[in-house]
């Protein structure tokens, strides 16, 4: 999404305070030109004066004009602050909210193939420097250019020649900080897309701290980042060094303008052409001329950085989001009763990864997939719960296809342990009632005591308040029992485990099994089983490979063909 079409589509509303605003803005700096005019003719009466008297009454009247002139400068200008303050903060506000909705909008498919620090970087990074940049870019830059401009005016008004003399002085400056600007734009948006890299390499670096201390990876980790490190700084360097001389170059300028204009109106003077006060008013004038230059060129850095950010997160923003799906029907009580129907289904075009895949579960059955890795468990699940559309066949719930319901009316048939065990910083109670409401203390306690986890519960400090953050050390048999416990609560009509016991020991396995067990009674299961030896009471075990269903049937059964699932079966216990 390119920028302007991006910031017409989320801050259109704040487009009338931000015209306020940059009225405001102009407003202040046509008060601050007015100024010299003022002081010119208090120069020349008080240079009038010293050879006969001078006019206390008229002075004290420009004095006071002054006065009001400064005084609503400057309130111009806090007015133009804090609207812009305002303004930005509520844009960078809603952006953030728009992003985090886009986040529950995406598809599956976004996660699987983006970097998530570089999601992270767009919400954190980008944001802020949106934020800080337009804050403080906007209305210095509309307050610059009215400067500029209407110095110019004031100059030439003044003395036509004194003015040549200041704009020419300035004007090869001007030229310079505009080709530094075109040059520099691109190593802003580099600095923006090298900070996420760096973002998203630490974060699955410290997220994977114990798998590279494992691995004695801590050197090549180093190696890497500093190579990313690096070119983040190249393009740092780059573009601040670019913006960074433009403000020596326009003081240079700014000081040969003073050089240039007290020469010629020294001449000018001598010559009774014009009058010291002029020269007094033109020396503020060429500092007006001046700042605003430098000031343009700041703001235009800042802004680049802005628009670079502001790319990143609209593009993100303009991502392909799953359909709204609310119109389509809504089942309640689900039987359990599901079928796969010649289903087909590959991430890519032309790649199958599920190919004619078709069974079907009876309501409360409990349905095991096996297969070698890669073999399209987990893919199979994904489809189950509509992460993914298929792309031939269908799957249909109690006789109704999947498609034709709402997404999240899917998801709520279904209760999911997975391998990784997903435990937030929060308190235990609200870990186990996660997003469920009207769950009293008593089915609280009644499921932690069925997985055996009340005791351990009670140990802690508070009791179910207790906080899990980095003060709680939890197993990882404690954590999967914490999200049975879950499961349990919620006791939805069917249920998904996805290698919910491939990472603990033997003793905690037969633990977290039975929690299993009870989980599963009187429920559809689809179990996902690294380990054969806990799916053997399945009432249908399907064997995968490739894709495609190769053997099903009961254990016994399938033991009896002295096929695929024999091997799998037997080769793990065989030392």
């Amino acid at each position: 999404m390119k920028v302007l079409d991006g910031i017409k589509k989320y801050g259109s509303e704040y487009i009338k305070p931000l015209i306020i605003a940059l009225v405001f803005a102009m407003a202040g700096s046509i008060f601050t030109i007015i100024g010299p005019s003022q002081l010119s003719k208090i120069t020349d009466l008080i240079s009038q004066g010293l050879f006969s008297k001078i006019n206390l009454n008229q002075v004290m009247q420009i004095v006071v004009l002054l006065g009001i002139i400064y005084v609503a400068a400057a309130v111009a200008s806090y007015g133009q602050g804090f609207i812009m303050a305002t303004i930005t903060q509520r844009f960078t506000q809603k952006l953030r909210t728009k992003i985090t909705e886009k986040i529950n909008h995406l598809p599956l498919q976004y996660f699987d193939t983006h970097n998530e620090g570089d999601t992270l970087s767009r919400v954190t990074n980008d944001l802020d420097t949106v934020g800080q940049s337009l804050n403080q870019s906007l209305g210095l830059l509309v307050s610059a250019i009215t400067l500029l401009l209407g110095s110019i005016v004031m100059m030439f008004t003044t003395n036509i020649k004194l003015g040549f003399t200041a704009v020419l002085s300035v004007i090869i400056g001007f030229a310079l900080t505009i080709l530094l600007i075109s040059k520099s734009q691109k190593f802003f948006y580099n600095q923006q897309n090298k900070l996420a890299d760096v973002s998203g390499y630490l974060e699955e670096i410290y997220a994977g701290h114990d798998v590279v201390k494992t691995y004695n990876y801590t050197d090549q980790a180093k190696k890497e980042f500093t190579q990313m490190n690096n070119e983040l700084q190249t393009n740092v360097w780059k573009s601040q060094f670019l913006s960074g001389i433009m403000q020596p170059l326009m003081n240079f300028i700014g000081n040969f303008g003073y050089v240039m204009v007290s020469v010629v109106g020294a001449i000018l003077v001598l010559n009774n052409q014009t009058t010291i006060g002029v020269i007094v008013a033109f020396m503020i004038y060429v500092r007006l001329f001046t700042q605003p230059l430098s000031q343009i060129t700041q703001a235009f850095t800042s802004l680049q950085s802005a628009q670079a950010a502001m790319r990143r997160v609209f593009d993100f923003l303009g991502e392909k989001e799953v359909p709204d799906d609310e119109q389509k029907q809504a089942i309640s009580g689900a039987k359990g009763n599901v079928e796969f129907d010649h289903v087909d289904f590959g991430y890519l075009p032309g790649q199958k990864i599920i190919k004619d895949f078709t069974m079907k579960a009876k309501a409360g059955q409990k349905i095991a997939i096996v297969g070698p890795t890669g073999s399209g468990k987990t893919t199979t699940v994904n489809l189950l719960m509509r992460f993914y559309d298929l792309n031939g066949g269908k799957i249909s719930i109690d006789g109704i296809d999947i498609e034709d319901l709402q997404r999240s009316n899917v998801r709520e048939q279904f209760d999911m342990v997975l391998q990784e065990a997903w435990i937030f910083e929060d308190t235990v109670r609200n870990n186990l009632v996660y997003n469920q409401e009207n769950v009293t203390d008593d089915q609280i306690k009644a499921a932690t005591k069925a997985v055996d986890l009340d005791h351990f519960i009670e140990t802690l400090p508070n009791g179910y308040d207790t906080v899990l953050d980095d003060s709680v050390s939890l197993s990882v048999g404690q954590k999967q029992l914490l999200t049975i416990a879950r499961a349990l609560i919620r006791n939805a009509p069917m249920l998904i485990l996805d290698e919910a016991t491939s990472s603990v020991d033997t003793r905690t396995e037969e633990q977290i099994q039975k929690a299993m067990d009870l989980l599963m009674k009187g429920r559809t299961s689809f179990v996902i089983a690294h380990r054969l030896s806990t799916i053997k009471n399945a009432d249908m075990i399907l064997v995968v490979k490739d894709g495609e269903i190769i053997e099903r049937g009961t254990h016994d059964q399938l033991m009896a063909q002295n096929g695929f699932y024999t091997n799998m079966y037997n080769s793990q216990f065989t030392k």
